[in-house]
């Protein structure tokens, strides 16, 4: 089925960042619906694939003393905002965070996005960034990345000065050393149309494939940057990511790399799904404030 399929709507996106007369503080915003599992975020994102979800990119958020750093939620291969974020965005939002997310590598009204070149999703993410912190007045933000959302954080940070704005940042299962064709095909079977990208059509992919030039350039040397927290979540059911683990992790001192199974069995989450799991969002949340860190239940 073709994404163009799906193109309908308006640019919400811009008409999120519009000016309000009156700030909205964080922890005072009404509670948002948590949409429960993939499946049901892809048909919500159909409506309107430029959209974000309920939470994220409200007009004049305003940080909180508890909330300082706003959190910006980068997307992965073939997603977009409301199918990737709309179990964490409101998540978050809900917790007293000003959350933001874009559309990034792709036409924004296709239901298919980020398949562009990791660089140039990267070069949209940093102004992405700089133009939350205007908004804001946040000297940093934090950053949360799904899959190829992972890699064009870690890209950010380490080759385009992204380092000196952020605070922490979390990978749900990164691309970070790189995968295999064969397990973004699997990805793509997820996403209405994607199958019909892997490939030529998907430069995005290309740039994830291990030993890719992108790859190779945020391998060299030293992942971590200084002065920002990094934590890598990854599951055991991981499934294009491969090998689960290694692909992912950043073996570099001060890293958290964390397995989901580790603080819940019983999670059965797997690649496509971690932005879902509710385990996921106690360790993101402890993630971005360890000083407030609670345990985390199944």
């Amino acid at each position: 089925m073709s994404s163009k399929h799906f193109r309908r709507g308006f640019p919400a996106l811009l008409a999120a960042f519009s000016l309000a007369a009156l700030a909205v503080p964080a922890d005072a915003a009404a509670r948002y619906p948590v949409t429960p599992n993939l499946a049901s975020g892809i048909v919500q994102s159909l409506n309107d694939p430029s959209a974000p979800p309920p939470g994220v990119n409200v007009a004049s958020c305003e940080p909180s003393a508890a909330h300082p750093r706003p959190v910006v939620l980068i997307t992965g291969t073939f997603g977009n905002m409301t199918d990737d974020w709309a179990g964490l965005g409101p998540t978050l939002a809900n917790a007293g965070y000003c959350v933001y997310s874009t559309p990034i590598g792709g036409a924004p009204k296709s239901v298919i996005q980020t398949v562009g070149r990791v660089p140039e999703s990267a070069k949209q993410i940093s102004a992405f960034v700089d133009r939350v912190r205007a908004e804001t007045g946040a000297a940093k933000v934090d950053l949360v990345g799904h899959s190829q959302g992972g890699l064009i954080g870690e890209y950010y940070l380490k080759l385009l000065g992204g380092a000196a704005k952020v605070h922490s940042f979390v990978g749900l299962s990164p691309t970070t050393h790189g995968t295999t064709l064969l397990g973004l095909a699997y990805l793509a079977k997820a996403f209405p149309g994607g199958e019909a990208l892997v490939g030529a059509a998907c430069p995005a992919c290309a740039d994830q494939i291990t030993g890719s030039p992108v790859v190779r350039a945020v391998g060299a040397g030293p992942i971590a940057q200084s002065d920002v927290d990094y934590t890598v979540i990854e599951t055991h059911n991981e499934f294009v990511v491969t090998p689960a683990g290694p692909a992912a992790f950043i073996d570099e001192p001060g890293v958290h790399n964390l397995w989901l199974q580790d603080t819940c069995p019983a999670d059965f989450a797997d690649h496509a799904g971690l932005s879902y799991s509710k385990t996921v969002y106690g360790l993101v949340g402890n993630a971005l404030d360890p000083g407030h860190a609670t345990p985390v239940r199944c």
